[in-house]
């Protein structure tokens, strides 16, 4: 299985660097991980939300150009549906049983996710109804594959 997260902006933060590299490690032996990069839009303070429209739809163009067509597309969204670990090493694994060998998590900037980009997302995902900064997202996303596979795999894991 290949996963893939699709983020928007740099991590600049080396323990979140660290953190990652980590994860990265550790998910080495389930799956082949990839992680996109796309460019961020400055957003200026109190933008209106014909501007903030504007940069999401900018930056949905970028993200959308990594998306393949054979991929499944989960975007994190705070009003996605909100799953237990459990639930959703079930999904990844349901996903891997019935052929799909390509999921791709979509991580949006500072403001969210473009309309395009929702609406070609084929499932919708919320860690929770509270917002956390989208770089800080990458490694729990990142913790929470790797406790799905460990989960899959009938290892132990962390309750």
């Amino acid at each position: 299985m290949k996963i893939t997260l699709l983020t928007v902006g740099k991590i600049k933060e080396t323990y979140l660097k660290s953190a990652i590299e980590e994860y990265r490690k550790r998910l080495s032996k389930y799956c082949k991980l990839e992680i996109i990069e796309v460019a961020d839009e400055k957003t200026p303070d109190q933008a209106s939300e014909t501007v903030e429209n504007s940069i999401r739809e900018k930056e949905g163009e970028r993200l959308l150009k990594h998306i393949r067509d054979d991929a499944f597309v989960i975007t994190l969204e705070i009003q996605g549906s909100q799953l237990t670990s459990e639930e959703l090493a079930g999904k990844v694994e349901k996903l891997a049983v019935s052929g799909t060998s390509h999921i791709i998590f979509v991580i949006g900037g500072s403001i969210g996710l473009g309309r395009e980009v929702m609406k070609r997302s084929d499932y919708a995902l919320s860690f929770s109804r509270m917002t956390f900064p989208h770089q800080l997202m990458r490694v729990i996303l990142l913790e929470q594959i790797y406790r799905s596979y460990r989960i899959i795999q009938g290892e132990p894991y962390h309750k």
